[in-house]
C-alpha cells in the first residue's frame, strides 16, 4: 500500500510540483495550503510524513508541528525559506525531525523523506528486558520511551530521545555526526549535520549539571560526540 505523504505550502506552484514529483516515486499524496486545512487533513488521512512549511497563512508551520507531535510521532520534514539558525531551531524544538532550507533539490528531499519513512518503518520493538538507566540527573526508560525526573515524565521530542537511546545502548563510543545522522535519521549521504548539533544542545539541557561545561555529552574534537 502506497504511503501517504502531507504536503503543505501556501505556495502552489512548489506545492503542486512537490505532489507530482512524489507521486512519481509511486507515494500517495495529500496537499494544504494553510496551517487550519493542514490540521483538518491530517486528522483525516493520518499521512505517514508530512512535509511542512514553515511560514503559513492561518496557523503557522511552528504551531501545526506542535500540534501534529502532540499526538502522533509521525516523521515531519520542514521546509523553510528562512536561512537563520533560529528559526532552524525553533522548527526542531517543536518536534520536526529535520528541516530543509529553500531552494533545495528534488533528489536531497525525495532522498530525506525514503530515508525518514524507512526509519519508521523499521523503529524496533521495545526490548522489555531493558532496563532503565541513569544519565546525569534523568532516567532514560528505553522500553517506555520516555525520560524520568523525580518520577515524573521529563517532556522530549521523539528524535531527540532516539539519539539518546542510540547513545546509552553505545556508551562510551564515540561517533561523528555524519555517523549519527546515518544511525539515528537513517541518512545515508553527507548532508547538513546541523540537526545533530542542536539535538545534542537538547539533551544537555536535560541531563548535565552544567550545560556550558558537559561532562556527560562531550564532544571529540575532530570526530563527534560521546556519552561517558
Amino acid at each position: 500500500m502506497a504511503k501517504t505523504i502531507l504536503v503543505v505550502d501556501d505556495e502552489a506552484t512548489l506545492r503542486e510540483t512537490l505532489a507530482w514529483n512524489l507521486e512519481r516515486e509511486g507515494y500517495r499524496v495529500v496537499e494544504a495550503a494553510d496551517g487550519r486545512e493542514a490540521l483538518d487533513r491530517f486528522e483525516a488521512e493520518h499521512p505517514d510524513l508530512v512535509l511542512l512549511d514553515l511560514m503559513l497563512p492561518e496557523v503557522s508551520g511552528v504551531e501545526v508541528c506542535r500540534r501534529m507531535r502532540a499526538v502522533s510521532e509521525v516523521p515531519i520534514l520542514m521546509l523553510t525559506a528562512r536561512d537563520s539558525e533560529l528559526d532552524k531551531v525553533v522548527g526542531l524544538e517543536v518536534g520536526a525531525d529535520d528541516y530543509v532550507t529553500k531552494p533545495f533539490s528534488l533528489r536531497e528531499l525525495q532522498a530525506r523523506v525514503r530515508a525518514l519513512l524507512r526509519r519508521a518503518d523499521v523503529r524496533p520493538a521495545a526490548d522489555l528486558s531493558e532496563v532503565p538507566v541513569r544519565v546525569g540527573s534523568v532516567l532514560v526508560d528505553l522500553p517506555g520511551r520516555r525520560l524520568l525526573r523525580d518520577g515524573r515524565p521529563v517532556p522530549i521530542t521523539p528524535r531527540a530521545f532516539e539519539l539518546l537511546a542510540f547513545l546509552v545502548r553505545n556508551r562510551g563510543q564515540a561517533f561523528s555526526r555524519e555517523q549519527l545522522l546515518e544511525q539515528v535519521w537513517g541518512y545515508e549521504f553527507a548532508g547538513e549535520t546541523r540537526t545533530v548539533d542542536v539535538h545534542v544542545h537538547w539533551l544537555r539541557q536535560l541531563m548535565e549539571v552544567d550545560p556550558a561545561r558537559p561532562a556527560l555529552l562531550e564532544t571529540i574534537r575532530g570526530v563527534g560526540y560521546v556519552l561517558r
